[in-house]
């Protein structure tokens, strides 16, 4: 359920209905989870990335919220800004090459030493970002579970983690208008690509 009652939106969760002030703190403690369950995993071994690991994680940090959607992939259609994201009948099969494709660009990437390694790392980590959010394979979260994946990239590289800030207004409509960059044509460009991640 969602509904407005003036400025203040509700959300239908585990809790009840709820308003999004309230939702926010359970949000953040959700986060907090997800990367509990990632850093846990990731002392073991690299993270394979899979679509049942990222189904997992969406699960983790958003089930006790929302069991009914977390960890699932959305079963309806949506529109994200003026992005209109695959029919979600196709979301098993793009999530399942989605992560064929990482696991192929990962082992491409240049040793750490080389002059192209930065460059070549930003490239990818700005396709696995854009790429995550044009399938949009859950109902909600996609945002923060993709900010998360970077990192999980990062870690499997022994790299320090990043943090892409989109809390002011300003920040956020950039980081939407690079990711409506990531949409054009232009993007298919390295120097693009670099540009709209940063």
């Amino acid at each position: 359920m969602n509904e407005n009652i003036g400025e203040t939106s509700y959300k239908e969760t585990a809790f009840g209905i709820i308003s999004r002030s309230k939702l926010i703190k359970l949000e953040i403690q959700g986060i907090k989870k997800a990367w509990d369950f990632v850093l846990k995993k990731s002392q073991k071994n690299n993270i394979l990335i899979t679509p049942d690991f990222l189904k997992k994680v969406h699960f983790v940090g958003f089930g006790w919220i929302f069991p009914d959607l977390a960890g699932k992939y959305r079963t309806v259609e949506v529109k994200v800004s003026a992005h209109s994201p695959p029919k979600y009948s196709q979301i098993p099969e793009l999530m399942i090459n989605f992560c064929e494709d990482l696991k192929v660009r990962f082992h491409n990437l240049p040793k750490i030493e080389s002059n192209k390694f930065l460059t070549e790392l930003i490239t990818f980590l700005a396709w696995i970002h854009h790429r995550f959010l044009w399938i949009h394979p859950f109902k909600d979260y996609n945002g923060r579970i993709s900010r998360l994946l970077l990192n999980i990239v990062l870690i499997n590289l022994n790299l320090p983690l990043i943090e892409l800030n989109v809390a002011t207004k300003k920040e956020r409509e950039k980081y939407v208008q690079a990711l409506s960059n990531g949409s054009s044509k232009n993007f298919q460009s390295k120097k693009s690509r670099i540009a709209a991640f940063l």
